[in-house]
């Protein structure tokens, strides 16, 4: 949860880690002979447990309070059925390339893409993986991407491109396009 920040439960949680931290990096340089010159052991010792409590809290307290963001909650297990659609404008399909470089331009419709890694999910947010023969090579946060072709050999290969959850899991079902190009030999 702390990784994540959008909802109002998730804001929260991060204002209490950071405040967290705060006290025990106070209570820690005094105890280290580091600052807070006028601070009594024991209270060095104090904001040491007190900032332990505040870090373990904000991974339950601020749910707990808030709730979850409403249609938010995602039961274990399932996924959201995106209403996007995702098509590959270039390379067109069976296309020859050369160089080492791949223009990819890709066009969403109906889905937003967003930066925020988060695991509220909507069915119309999310981000972008590329795959070339199956192995990942790149996370992007836009529809224009260039991919490094330096260690792809020449010949056959299938590009997939995917919108996936903001929390980069798939959508079920999976929102994918594909389009296959051969590299071009030296």
């Amino acid at each position: 949860m702390l990784a994540h920040a959008g909802s109002a439960d998730e804001s929260l949680s991060l204002v209490m880690a950071f405040t967290g931290l705060w006290i025990g990096w106070a209570g820690r340089s005094h105890l280290r002979g580091k600052g807070f010159p006028r601070m009594p052991r024991w209270m060095a010792f104090t904001c040491l447990g007190v900032a332990a409590a505040i870090i373990v809290a904000a991974a339950f307290v601020p749910r707990a309070l808030l709730g979850p963001t409403p249609g938010s909650v995602v039961p274990v297990g399932a996924r959201p059925r995106s209403t996007a659609s995702l098509a590959i404008s270039k390379p067109v399909d069976g296309a020859t390339v050369s160089g080492t470089q791949l223009n990819v331009i890709l066009t969403l419709t109906g889905g937003t893409i967003v930066q925020t890694t988060t695991t509220t999910l909507a069915s119309n947010t999310g981000h972008l993986h590329l795959s070339i023969d199956g192995k990942l090579a790149s996370m992007t946060y836009g529809t224009v991407q260039i991919l490094d072709l330096t260690n792809l050999a020449p010949g056959p290969h299938t590009l997939t491109a995917e919108f996936v959850a903001a929390d980069h899991a798939p959508f079920n079902p999976r929102v994918t396009a594909t389009a296959t190009f051969t590299k071009a030999g030296p």
